[in-house]
């Protein structure tokens, strides 16, 4: 554990977490593939090691399967410096496992293996709901919304991280293969839109979300609502948008050698959450906020230069020396 996480605002992750299997030859399908490498993943697992890199304090809350697998990301979270208190372990239900490949023209493909996986099956009662009303900030997605007892175990600390006045961030992390249609993904993410502090969306999910030109404020502004602190549009390596109440605007992002684009937005959210942490006035002040997101877009980009999610995320002074080289 990092000395100054202790005494620096907690974030705390809530969702799931698992293990992705990524083929050691990019560009083909998941049937061409001859070996897969093993790459623990999930977004707010992610999220929360992007934290701890970065000297934050971050703690997990999920649930994994009581097998090898499991274990194995309940020790990585602790070796990344990640409070795992909130980690349960189920004795009947696996880990999740998704083969994941990034086909010829970039776009990856998902297959997932959770019938029903641990992550789907954490109850209410098993929240650690002192770890939440000890945070700063609460940051969960969308995956755990598919699926009972979980999407009640995330309703509930979602309300217990609001009523102790815990700042809630969501990125809903658009997993299309994981809901039953569309429609229900749509449905099921808009669900819970208006709960949140701040939202963070890529391109494509505002396209998906609108089915109009994510390039158009105006179509961004129908996702606005104004219980909102903050709504972010990241655009790859173009950097990203925001918007509040008082003002909007665009963060270039950085050209980098991309080998591996996974894992990118959870870097980019946990480098701003802990800049939010530090300083929760960022969504008042213009200047302050742009320093938050040229930041979280250097520890994105850094992050896309490495292969798999947890093992390419960046430490502070790999992010301050690029956007030094940029200058």
């Amino acid at each position: 554990m990092n000395n100054n996480s202790a005494k620096s605002p907690m974030i705390v992750s809530f969702g799931e977490m698992l293990i992705d299997f990524v083929p050691d030859v990019a560009g083909v399908s998941l049937a061409e593939s001859y070996a897969f490498i093993k790459a623990p993943g999930g977004a707010p697992a992610n999220v929360a090691c992007a934290i701890a890199k970065l000297g934050g304090n971050a703690a997990f809350i999920g649930k994994v399967g009581d097998d090898e697998f499991g274990h194995m990301l309940a020790n990585l979270l602790k070796k990344s410096g990640v409070n795992s208190d909130g980690i349960c372990f189920d004795k009947d239900a696996r880990t999740a496992l998704a083969f994941v490949t990034l086909k010829a023209d970039g776009q990856r493909e998902f297959m997932f293996y959770r019938s029903p996986s641990a992550d789907m099956l954490l109850k209410e009662s098993e929240l650690k709901l002192d770890l939440i009303k000890q945070a700063k900030i609460f940051h969960y997605g969308s995956i755990s919304l598919i699926s009972e007892p979980c999407k009640s175990a995330h309703m509930a600390a979602m309300k217990a991280a609001k009523q102790a006045g815990v700042l809630l961030s969501y990125d809903p992390n658009v997993r299309l293969p994981l809901w039953p249609s569309p429609e229900a993904a749509r449905d099921g993410i808009k669900s819970i839109w208006d709960q949140a502090d701040f939202v963070k969306v890529s391109d494509d999910e505002v396209e998906f979300l609108t089915k109009g030109d994510p390039k158009k404020d105006d179509v961004v502004m129908s996702l606005w609502n104004d219980n909102f602190k903050l709504l972010i549009v990241t655009d790859g390596p173009e950097g990203c948008r925001y918007f509040t109440k008082k003002f909007k605007g665009q963060v270039n992002g950085y050209k980098v050698k991309t080998i591996d684009t996974t894992g990118a937005g959870d870097a980019f959210v946990g480098a701003f959450l802990q800049s939010v942490a530090k300083d929760p006035n960022l969504f008042n002040d213009e200047n302050k906020l742009k320093e938050a997101l040229v930041f979280a877009n250097a520890c994105g980009a850094i992050s896309t230069t490495q292969k798999g999610a947890i093992p390419s995320l960046p430490d502070k002074a790999q992010a301050e020396k690029l956007i030094k080289e940029a200058k």
